[in-house]
């Protein structure tokens, strides 16, 4: 039966009737709102969400896409709506994050959270855990600052295989304290 009401529903709306969109808003609201709030897990957004919706369906005649299931239609609508605001928030959070870095960087402050004593004693950690070529190439080249020639001719390695054990070295301390933070 509910499902006929939507349909004459529709109907009156294609007709511009808007009683018929009010009834299909208060039919529809509560419900779409209890659901877009499953995803959003905020009250306030998901009204806003789904508030939003209605003004689309009504303004961009979106009730001219409702075939037979209008209830589906409008639970997939607001699912993917949820949807879409959860990545656009997650890629804004990203870029603020990115920001921030970027900004402490260059002013040369640091980051809250980023106490650079800590980073010191974590790169220590690193260091000390690393072994062999990697270890040696690494402590010729940036602690006691020897060319790449001089480096390989002391190790008794090619310029090419020192850099293959830097970049070795350098992956395995970007890697260990992006895991740290």
């Amino acid at each position: 039966m509910s499902q006929q009401q939507d349909i004459l529903l529709v109907t009156r709306l294609k007709s511009n009737d808007i009683a018929a969109f009010d009834e299909l808003y208060l039919k529809y609201f509560k419900l779409l709102c209890a659901n877009a709030f499953l995803f959003l897990k905020n009250e306030n957004e998901a009204k806003d969400l789904v508030q939003t919706l209605f003004l689309d369906i009504w303004e961009k005649k979106l009730y001219e896409h409702f075939h037979k299931d209008v209830k589906g239609y409008l639970f997939l609508a607001v699912k993917n709506r949820c949807l879409n605001f959860i990545k656009s928030q997650k890629v804004k959070g990203a870029r603020a994050a990115s920001f921030n870095r970027f900004y402490h960087e260059q002013s040369g402050e640091p980051e809250p959270g980023n106490d650079p004593a800590d980073h010191q004693e974590q790169l220590r950690m690193l260091l000390s855990d690393m072994k062999g070529q990697k270890k040696a190439a690494l402590n010729m080249v940036y602690f006691k600052e020897k060319k790449y020639s001089e480096a390989a001719r002391e190790m008794g390695i090619g310029v090419n295989s020192l850099k293959t054990h830097l970049k070795s070295a350098l992956k395995t301390l970007r890697l260990g304290m992006a895991n740290k933070k």
